[in-house]
């Protein structure tokens, strides 16, 4: 019997099972990985509304973490919401116990209504503890204009606002276009070389686009597990969150979720 590829992810539970932990383990159980988890933050939502939030404390998220990579190691780790400063600081020190595994950082920050999802502090905490530690990071429009400091309204806007974000230090950048007008372009960068993948794709008129961020980093993450290289981990993963939101299926009477399974 062969080693499964593993893919860790560090998250919130979304009780709607849209997003966050259930949207990852969903991606890496459709692309062949075995995942595992690590939960942050505990929400009650459905797809109407985020009615309630509870961050874990420090003592349960460490012991997950060191409990999973003592019996089953990560090939990769995909990370979501964190909740606060103090959980950011921790999951970066948690990070230092594995090596040579690629780190895939989704910067969970605006919601869709556009309101900021953790405060200033926990931003500055991303930008010099965690980004530096990853991969790649995998901010859409809103959340790159955060990083970046420029507002992104085009395509000449994302290479702009690439720099910045480069800056913070992570190996790639893939800037998601999705909130953009017109058809959504997402663009891939590497420190030192600038911009090397430029993927367009069509625009899918749907609501039902909840875990969209999800489920594309952790779709990277789990072909990184398998050990696609990067350009072909964006590709492969831009692919299979565009079937996925083509195929969703109406759920509840709100924004609802991909179809994680459409390939079943």
């Amino acid at each position: 019997m062969t080693k499964n590829n593993i893919a860790m992810t560090i998250a919130g539970s979304d009780s709607g099972a849209g997003a966050g932990i259930q949207a990852d383990l969903k991606t890496f159980a459709s692309l062949g990985v075995y995942g595992t988890c690590v939960i942050t933050v505990v929400t009650a939502q459905n797809t109407l509304e985020v009615k309630d939030v509870e961050i874990l404390s420090n003592e349960i998220i460490t012991n997950q973490f060191e409990t999973l990579i003592n019996d089953i190691y990560p090939d990769s780790v995909k990370i979501g919401m964190l909740g606060n400063p103090e959980v950011v600081v921790l999951i970066s020190k948690l990070l230092s116990q594995i090596n040579n595994v690629p780190i895939v950082l989704d910067p969970v920050m605006i919601a869709k209504s556009g309101d900021q999802l953790i405060s200033d502090d926990a931003i500055s905490k991303l930008k010099n503890n965690l980004i530096p530690l990853c991969r790649i990071l995998t901010p859409n429009i809103p959340e790159a204009e955060v990083l970046s400091g420029i507002k992104i309204t085009n395509r000449d806007d994302m290479i702009a606002a690439s720099t910045n974000i480069l800056k913070l230090g992570p190996k790639y950048l893939l800037l998601k276009g999705g909130h953009l007008t017109g058809d959504p372009i997402d663009i891939l960068f590497e420190q030192g070389q600038g911009m090397i993948l430029e993927l367009p794709q069509k625009r899918i008129h749907t609501k039902n686009t909840h875990g969209t961020g999800c489920t594309f980093s952790s779709a990277i993450a789990a072909e990184l597990a398998k050990g696609v290289d990067i350009k072909n981990s964006v590709i492969n993963s831009q692919k299979y969150v565009y079937s996925a939101i083509k195929s969703s299926v109406e759920i509840g009477k709100g924004h609802g979720p991909l179809n994680h399974f459409f390939n079943i």
